[in-house]
């Protein structure tokens, strides 16, 4: 697994690259637990290249859901490949979490 992000203004980026799994999932926790997220207004993540997600790794974002929320800070996935798509909405996450068709899209709402 692969982590990169990108920041412009209140925006970050995060751009997931492989299989996020129990191994992997600790490296993307540490990337929301670090105390500079919360000074984005706004967390797009980039799934594009995320090829498949474990328990751990969804247990990961809904771990940091409610902080975030209670933040006011917005995540919203993008680019989603359908077999991780159908993860999440097999789990009802998402009725939980904001999942979107592309950069546009994510931009867009992030700006409402």
């Amino acid at each position: 697994m692969k982590i990169k992000h990108t920041i412009s203004d209140n925006t970050i980026t995060i751009s997931l690259d492989g299989e996020l799994d129990a191994s992997s999932s600790v490296m993307l926790d540490e990337e929301l637990s670090n105390p500079s997220i919360m000074m984005f207004s706004k967390i797009l993540v980039d799934c594009k290249n995320l090829n498949y997600i474990s328990s751990a790794g969804l247990g990961v974002f809904i771990s940091h859901l409610q902080r975030f929320e209670d933040a006011q800070i917005k995540l919203i996935f993008f680019n989603m490949q359908e077999k991780v798509r159908n993860v999440f909405e097999i789990l009802g996450l998402d009725l939980l979490m904001t999942i979107v068709g592309s950069y546009e899209e994510a931009v867009t709402i992030a700006n409402d």
